[in-house]
Formats: C-alpha cells, structure tokens, sequence
C-alpha cells in the first residue's frame, strides 16, 4: 500500500497569538510549531498501520519553506519512509491542494491521507480540494478505518451521527479522532529520521484563489458570574436576554 500522508506546521496549542502589519499578518516573533495534531496522530499513525499490515510506502508531503524540516523529520522518525517538501510559501488552501495534486499526480499512489483540519485555519478544505482535483472519491472525517485487499470500510463523522462507507482506492480521507492512536517517536527513529529521504521541489505555479484582508482576535470571555439558587429568575433573565440560549 503506497499512501501519501500531507501534514503542516501549526502554532503549539500554548502560543500566544498576535498580528502584526495592521492586523494582515500572523505575528510568529518567539512561536513555537509542532505537526499539526490531526495529521501527525491520526492521519501519519493509521498509515504506517497500513503499511505494518500490508506492505508498501509511507510518503510525507508538505507544502512551506525550510521551516517546515523539523516537524518533516519529526514525521520521518515516527515511521515515514520518505518526504517531499514543496519550496513555497503557500497563501491559501486551494495553493496548498494543488501543489500535492500535481504531485500526487506524477507519482503511483493508492491512498492520500491528511487530517480533517489544521487547529491553525480549522478550514477543512485541502482534502476535498485534493480528491477533486485528481478526481478520487473524498472520505471526510473518518474516525475508523478496515482495510480488505483494495477495499477499505470506513466510518466517517456526520451531522448528528455516524456514516459507514465502502470504497476501492484510489481515495483521499481525512482523519479525525479515532482513526489511530498516537506514537512516540523513539531514539532509534529520531537516529534513523536523519538519514531518511527529504526531496525538496519546486513548487509547480499553482496560484492561490484567495488573500487574507485581515485578523481579528475573539473577544475576551467574560468572568464567571455566580448566581444565589435562590434567586432562579435572575438566571433565567440572564440565560435569556445575554446568553440567548434560551
């Protein structure tokens, strides 16, 4: 089984975020990034199972300057054979989608795996831009996954429930919570991590089909407000009229 595994860089979970250049710009000034967690725990995992059981190839793609090695050779030591970086800073997602496509085009892969989002954007959009873009059925969410021969049962996260699917590879999934459970790289495969392939290519011209005009930052949550259960109308009223939630 020969499967493509896309992952990016994020923000850890504990940065503090900030934008610079009138609010146009993410301010990455003393940022730490990790592998995006969907990609890395689930998307990366369940594909390296795959191979464990079946045979064949765990490639890695990203698509982002040398700043993305680290967490490239992060993947690699966890368990991936091999990795391909794209050389561009890409703008948006449909960039992002096609540089994989193109190559994901040019090379025999059976499946593509990437994570439902990135914690960064939260889009949820490369991998249906992907599946459309090399023409392959799209599982979204999928949270298990049994492989029989070139057939694989998938559940997948819907709306209110859950969805059992069958489908032929080749597809593209993206991999939610439950797919697979995390690994630890260990000393032999942070050792080994370094000597593996990592091709960096040039990107193939794809243009991005958005910008970004600005970024605001949520607003600061209010303090908990403590209510006498005595006094229940005061918390109706306040349910109703600030928490509209009723």
């Amino acid at each position: 089984m020969n499967v493509l595994v896309c992952v990016t860089k994020t923000p850890d979970t504990t940065a503090k975020i900030g934008f610079v250049e009138e609010n146009t710009r993410f301010d990455a000034t003393g940022v730490q990034f990790i592998m995006n967690p969907y990609d890395e725990w689930y998307a990366l995992v369940r594909a390296l199972e795959l191979k464990e059981a079946q045979g064949g190839k765990v490639t890695l793609i990203s698509v982002g300057g040398p700043d993305c090695d680290q967490v490239i050779r992060k993947g690699l030591a966890i368990g991936a054979d091999e990795a391909v970086r794209i050389d561009l800073q890409p703008t948006d997602a449909f960039q992002v989608a096609s540089e994989i496509a193109t190559y994901a085009k040019a090379n025999d892969f059976d499946l593509v795996f990437t994570g439902k989002e990135s914690i960064e954007s939260n889009g949820s959009e490369v991998g249906s831009m992907i599946a459309e873009l090399l023409d392959w059925p799209f599982l979204s969410y999928a949270s298990k996954m049994e492989m029989e021969g070139n057939t694989a049962t998938v559940d997948l996260e819907i709306e209110g429930g859950e969805d059992t699917v069958r489908v032929d590879t080749p597809f593209v999934l993206s991999a939610a919570k439950g797919l697979a459970e995390q690994r630890i790289p260990n000393m032999r495969g942070i050792m080994m991590a370094k000597s593996k392939p990592l091709q960096v290519l040039p990107g193939s011209g794809a243009a991005p089909r958005t910008s970004i005009t600005g970024y605001t930052l949520p607003k600061e949550k209010e303090a908990v407000r403590l209510i006498d259960p005595e006094n229940m109308n005061e918390l109706v009223r306040l349910l109703k009229e600030e928490a509209k939630v009723i």
